[in-house]
């Protein structure tokens, strides 16, 4: 007995994730090129609001890539909980540690008579 699966064409998928996310890479690198003054002179907790656009719209990308690649939509809530959850915890721990640390080097730098030779 042959088991006859039926093919199902993912071509519209396919250029609806590129489009997507050739949209949201287009807009990041606009931001970079232009860098609005309004974004690049604000700050929220010791870093301008651009570098956190950048960060939200990575971090908006990667979660795509992943939903739509590994196929994600299709799992179970608790496993997609349980891969996006363990990945959120550990950028948003990367960029804790990255921003605190730049911060001590950077007040290093400014307050003492070590000269920035960078």
């Amino acid at each position: 007995m042959s088991h006859a699966h039926e093919h199902v064409s993912n071509t519209s998928r396919i250029w609806k994730v590129f489009i997507l996310l050739s949209i949201v890479t287009i807009i990041e690198v606009a931001l970079g090129i232009v860098r609005p003054e309004f974004l690049f002179m604000n700050n929220f907790l010791s870093m301008n609001l651009l570098n956190w656009v950048f960060i939200i719209l990575t971090l908006y990308k990667a979660y795509y890539i992943v939903w739509a690649f590994m196929h994600m939509e299709g799992e179970k809530s608790s496993l997609r909980w349980a891969v996006v959850a363990t990945v959120i915890f550990l950028v948003l721990y990367l960029v804790f540690i990255l921003l605190v640390e730049a911060d001590y080097v950077y007040e290093v730098f400014k307050n003492s008579t070590i000269k920035w030779n960078f």
